[in-house]
């Protein structure tokens, strides 16, 4: 399960960087984006890797409930 995640920067934001990345969850590929308050991309991207297992788990609760916008699931900060 470890590499059913691909993860891509994603331009600046007004708010902060936020983090692309794409969850396997069974043989559908979900885009998902996180939405981090901080200045720079290399932050967004530690952030995103320390609380990984939580943003996956997160994602796939929002997929099963139907929760995309846009054709993405879209994760606040924790």
């Amino acid at each position: 399960m470890l590499n059913d995640v691909r993860i891509a920067p994603e331009v600046n934001s007004r708010n902060g960087h936020s983090v692309t990345f794409v969850l396997a969850i069974g043989t559908v590929r979900q885009m998902c984006r996180l939405q981090t308050n901080f200045a720079s991309q290399s932050q967004a991207f530690n952030y995103l890797h320390k609380h990984r297992k939580r943003f996956e788990q997160l994602a796939r609760e929002r997929f099963a409930l139907g929760q995309i916008e846009d054709g993405l699931i879209k994760l606040p900060m924790l």
